[in-house]
């Protein structure tokens, strides 16, 4: 199933081109939809028969439509892996010199939450002098509270998953510095739930920045995939239900400037775009 958050936080599921108005259907506070998302998930077994009968007669709306908002929009962290496919690594230490470990050696950072938008949202870019950079990720969010999860259990705490864009200013500041300016983690364009994507860890995905294809790769490629890098990161910390985790970036990552757009699409997920300005 795909859920989504449209037109001021409503839920939705999306079928197609149209999106399927759960609000008369779920408990959902339209003023804290974090908690909404929350209560959905820990719920989602038991009311996912009364959602699908339901479609039939709720409004509907073609996408093309509605305003989309960020699937998960208050996470009280974001987990990110750093350096998780080799070529990456390569690219870093060519371009950049500063990537001589992988996640292996470096573990995880943080993201702020603030920093999340939706689609057809705008990354606004702090810095003109210093380049800034987009990394197109795979991201899940957790689903139940977990702690000291095997990667061989991981699946059950993993509610759904979604596309993720790091955006990333390049210095040597540590990352999550780097990384956490307001507006430089677009996320969607919508939760796939886990039952329907199957195997995540062998998905297609690509980015543009206006009409180039500047990232291709399969999460085949990670050095951890999800269920491992679950695994690491609920071995230091509780993760809470809503947490994001984003399990990094292949090779291919680039500068981006004013006027550009960038889109995302992850096979069985799906695709949008941001829009890119100068504050």
């Amino acid at each position: 199933m795909k859920i989504a958050l449209f037109n001021h936080f409503l839920p939705g599921v999306v079928e197609g081109n149209r999106i399927y108005d759960l609000s008369s259907v779920i408990s959902w506070d339209q003023a804290n939809p974090q908690a909404s998302l929350i209560r959905l998930m820990e719920r989602f077994e038991d009311l996912k028969p009364q959602i699908e009968d339901a479609l039939s007669q709720v409004p509907s709306y073609a996408l093309e439509d509605v305003r989309l908002q960020p699937p998960v929009p208050q996470p009280t962290k974001i987990v990110a892996a750093p350096v998780n496919y080799y070529l990456h690594q390569d690219e870093m230490n060519e371009q950049f010199s500063n990537a001589e470990y992988t996640i292996e050696k470096l573990g995880f950072f943080l993201k702020a939450p603030s920093s999340i938008i939706g689609p057809g949202d705008t990354v606004k870019l702090p810095f003109r002098e210093r380049r800034t950079d987009h990394e197109a990720e795979l991201a899940f969010v957790v689903g139940k509270q977990a702690k000291d999860v095997l990667a061989s259990e991981a699946h059950r705490y993993i509610f759904g998953y979604f596309a993720l864009m790091d955006i990333t200013v390049r210095g040597k500041e540590d990352r999550p510095w780097r990384k956490s300016f307001d507006t430089f983690t677009p996320i969607g364009p919508w939760i796939v739930t886990a039952d329907e994507v199957n195997n995540p860890n062998e998905l297609g995905f690509q980015l543009w920045v206006n009409q180039d294809v500047r990232q291709s790769a399969n999460t085949k490629d990670l050095i951890y995939d999800c269920y491992k890098f679950f695994e690491v990161a609920s071995a230091a910390m509780t993760l809470e239900p809503g947490d994001i985790l984003t399990t990094g970036t292949p090779e291919g990552v680039g500068p981006i400037e004013g006027g550009d757009t960038i889109r995302i699409q992850i096979d069985r997920i799906g695709e949008f775009s941001v829009s890119v300005e100068y504050k």
